[in-house]
């Protein structure tokens, strides 16, 4: 019944963190309120807007709703990878001392919960429970986070924490009768399970009561679900008559996942010939869901490689009319010299002198730079490589000495010039952006802050220098228009993914191409690098690396 998890954790974020929203007087990033238009309408519409808002943060505690949003359609199509990643950004823009993000933060540890015992994690479940019950500041939202964690308990076998919780709860005035049913019924369930001999009928029948009389048809699918279950070995007819039921009203809901487990009973508890049909219906609404979701789970990842891309190309917009924008003030302050006297005039030519002498100087650096990269660095590299083959000279006082000049150049080739003390991030997106012209245009995917955390100050250097190195060859020998570079985080690896659309390298890599002396600085962060050569046009490269 993963259906209904999801439309409850939808009324908690709606109620709990639209409150804080409005208590801080926030005014309402336009795409918000456009993607809330469009919940429960149209899934892919409000996914986009809602990433929208996560593109061009003007308030955190918006862009952590708006990944809690993304989260909950994530996980309602089957994505709960997908949907664990939202949720840790979303936790990431809000504030465990700020006491207004504390309804949002019990809401994503809630959530992050429920995708552990979806994902039959049930121990991380217990965890995330428990963390969503410290920041829950509303007696409501706790009842039902204890219950969360009650079931996790349930799930995992732990049947004695299970029932303690339950018990806990139910002996508390609880105002509400639709969570009052929920929690007996429950408690009624973990019983039976611990002892196949409890009397549960009468707890079942009541919660169902209450449900009936509260028109809660999402709890009276979870009652026919308990009771077909529990009549199963003991009144089979009985089983099947409230299998029956919740098939029924599975259907009226418009849910699959429900559809599917009353399905599952009606074919364990059918006479044969009925059999045959519902296993046919079965078979067919399974293929179908299987399909959607995984629709559903390209679509998303397509959503938001689309808004990281356009981001991207706003970002070149943006850089283009500075520039424009600069040059104008240029022209205007110009115009105003004119009419100054003489004197000013000789030194604001002498200051341009001056700007375009330091450009000049720092431009021959940076043609050094890469002399002693092309010439010294690799002269010195071959020399050792060679050095290193004749045992008689392996342990040669001169194979250290060439080693060591061998380093010093290869740190003088990779000198970054004007390093700037600003997020890493930001370094990089800097550094690869500065390679972007009116004929390459150059797309950053992933490259966010909470990435870099931790990753050590070593293994940033080394891959700032791997990167330019292959800007720098893109810039020389590609050709390329579209330079995509992607960032992720998959287990304790950072992968990065570079890929151009120009004439790639023929061939084999070869030893004195500039793209190989990466090697040695990936291999002393413990990381590889690959070159697909075989592609049909252009090149791709993938770096990896531990993150600490």
């Amino acid at each position: 019944m993963k259906k209904s998890s999801a439309f409850l954790f939808f009324v908690l974020a709606i109620l709990a963190c639209k409150k804080d929203i409005n208590n801080r007087n926030i005014v309402k990033d336009t795409n918000y309120s456009i993607a809330e238009s469009y919940l429960n309408k149209n899934t892919d519409s409000a996914f986009y807007y809602f990433s929208k808002v996560t593109t061009n943060p003007k308030d955190s505690l918006q862009v952590a709703m708006a990944y809690n949003y993304m989260a909950v359609m994530q996980s309602d199509a089957g994505d709960y990878f997908g949907a664990q990643e939202s949720l840790i950004a979303s936790l990431n823009f809000l504030d465990d001392d700020r006491k207004t993000d504390f309804s949002c933060i019990s809401s994503d540890y809630n959530e992050l919960g429920l995708n552990s015992i979806n994902l039959r994690k049930y121990n991380e479940a217990v965890d995330f429970h428990e963390l969503a019950i410290k920041f829950s500041n509303n007696n409501s939202f706790r009842s039902m986070f204890l219950n969360n964690k009650a079931l996790a308990y349930q799930k995992a076998g732990n049947y004695n924490a299970s029932i303690k919780i339950y018990s806990g709860i139910i002996s508390k005035k609880i105002t509400s009768k639709k969570e009052y049913a929920r929690v007996l019924s429950n408690l009624a369930k973990t019983k039976w399970l611990q002892n196949p001999n409890y009397n549960a009928a009468p707890e079942f029948l009541k919660a169902l009561h209450i449900r009936e009389i509260e028109k809660d048809q999402w709890g009276q699918n979870a009652s026919y679900a308990h009771l077909s279950d529990y009549y199963e070995k003991k009144k089979p007819d009985s089983a099947l008559m409230y299998a029956k039921k919740m098939y029924q009203i599975a259907e009226k809901l418009a849910s699959p996942d429900d559809r599917l487990e009353a399905l599952q009973k009606l074919i364990k508890l059918s006479p044969p010939k009925e059999t045959k049909t519902f296993f046919k219906v079965y078979e067919k609404l399974n293929d179908s869901i299987q399909t959607a979701r995984s629709a559903a789970k390209n679509q998303f990842a397509l959503i938001r490689y689309e808004t990281e891309k356009s981001k991207a190309d706003n970002l070149v917009l943006q850089k283009d009319n500075d520039g424009k924008r600069y040059q104008i003030i240029i022209l205007a302050f110009g115009i105003v010299l004119i009419s100054v006297t003489g004197t000013i005039l000789y030194k604001k030519r002498k200051q341009r002198i001056e700007l375009q002498a330091q450009n000049t100087i720092r431009d021959n650096k940076l043609k050094t730079s890469q002399k002693v990269h092309d010439v010294v660095a690799n002269g010195l590299y071959r020399i050792m490589s060679k050095l290193d083959n004749q045992e008689t000279l392996k342990d040669h006082p001169i194979v250290n000495e060439i080693e060591a000049l061998y380093e010093q150049s290869r740190d003088i080739s990779y000198e970054i010039p004007g390093s700037k003390k600003f997020p890493f991030n930001e370094k990089i997106s800097e550094l690869l952006q500065s390679f972007a012209s009116e004929s390459t245009k150059v797309i950053l995917v992933g490259n966010s802050a909470p990435l870099w955390e931790k990753v050590s100050e070593q293994a940033k250097n080394e891959i700032a220098h791997i990167l330019q190195e292959l800007m720098v060859n893109m810039g020389k020998h590609s050709q390329a228009s579209d330079v995509v570079i992607r960032f992720e985080q998959a287990a304790q690896k950072i992968n990065i993914y570079y890929t151009d659309n120009g004439i790639g390298i023929r061939g084999e890599i070869q030893p004195n191409n500039g793209l190989t002396n990466t090697g040695t600085r990936i291999d002393a962060i413990g990381g590889t690098i690959t070159f697909d050569t075989k592609v049909e046009k252009g090149l791709k490269i993938k770096i990896s690396f531990p993150v600490s």
